[in-house]
């Protein structure tokens, strides 16, 4: 054991700062100061309830038996003291920043994943914090055997909460894991891919439920429309593939809109329009077919293409 736990402190701790440097808030590990650093004498001679601890060396140089040995000693001392003191505060964040390396151990095993790994540090750190605070000697159960379970739990439930491309509700977010194993043990038991009832008999849910978890699936991940095809595929990108803007869209409302003006005209100027716009008649075919001139055919139609555009100004 590289330091005494039973020694009387009388060396300089080199990392340990008077309890009223540290940040009572539960959630954040306080950080040590590493400037004009106090003795462990001058800590214990303020706080008298902090006395009967042993020399705290910088936590990088303690070794993962003694770090156990010690957090027994300070969890033994924990539940002493009372919540919210300096006292408190002082063990509480030591235990923290003694057992960071429980953290990283676990953090190591999401390596793999896009979020940044101070990120995964972080959230780990929120389930040591959590597992400090329901922790009990009493139990006989080792600290880091009681800790790994919360701090992978809490770092697994940051993933399942922002790892989505799209934001869904945590039911469908749980639902799409049991379909995904439900869907993996009826593939091995039928040799083919289930059905959507099967999967409902399976979990015990409607259809509905499972076509909308299904759905809900596809919001996991995102791809780049810009995203390169891969080797074997002959297509160019997806933003290639996604078809083209129609623009005769744009006029559909107008054509809804005109239908019921077009129904009132008298049946002469439908006749008209008809002939102009449908069979692409020339004004004088047009007179030459309705037996009147070409001068009054030019007339009715641009008092009737009038007539049109009023109407559809004032329905807008």
């Amino acid at each position: 054991m590289s330091p005494r736990l039973d020694a009387s402190p009388t060396r300089k701790a080199t990392s340990t700062p008077p309890p009223d440097q540290f940040d009572t808030d539960p959630h954040i590990p306080a950080q040590r100061a590493t400037t004009d650093p106090a003795t462990v004498e001058d800590v214990h001679k303020e706080h008298a309830d902090l006395s009967d601890l042993p020399e705290i060396p910088p936590f990088d140089e303690v070794a993962p038996h003694d770090a156990r040995a010690l957090s027994k000693t300070l969890f033994a001392r924990l539940e002493t003291l009372e919540e919210g003191t300096h006292e408190y505060a002082y063990v509480r964040n030591t235990l923290v920043e003694l057992n960071l390396a429980l953290v990283k151990f676990a953090a190591s095993r999401f390596r793999s994943r896009s979020e940044p790994m101070e990120d995964i540090i972080q959230v780990g750190t929120i389930g040591l914090i959590k597992a400090i605070d329901r922790f009990e000697l009493s139990r006989g159960v080792e600290f880091p055997t009681f800790a790994m379970p919360t701090i992978v739990g809490e770092i697994k439930r940051f993933f399942r909460d922002t790892s989505w491309s799209v934001r869904v509700p945590r039911r469908l977010q749980e639902l799409r894991l049991d379909l995904a194993k439900a869907g993996d043990a009826l593939a091995q038991e039928l040799d083919r891919a289930p059905t959507v009832g099967e999967l409902a008999q399976r979990l015990d849910i409607s259809k509905d439920e499972v076509v909308e978890g299904m759905a809900a699936s596809n919001a996991y991940t995102a791809s780049s429309l810009d995203a390169q095809p891969e080797e074997d595929d002959s297509e160019g990108a997806l933003a290639d593939r996604i078809g083209y803007e129609d623009h005769g869209l744009e006029g559909i409302e107008y054509v809804e809109s005109l239908k019921p003006l077009i129904a009132s005209l008298p049946a002469r100027d439908r006749k008209i329009l008809s002939l102009r716009f449908v069979a692409n008649m020339t004004q004088s075919e047009i007179g030459d077919e309705l037996g009147i001139s070409q001068m009054h055919v030019s007339r009715l139609l641009s008092r009737t293409l009038v007539q049109l555009r009023k109407g559809l100004t004032v329905e807008e």
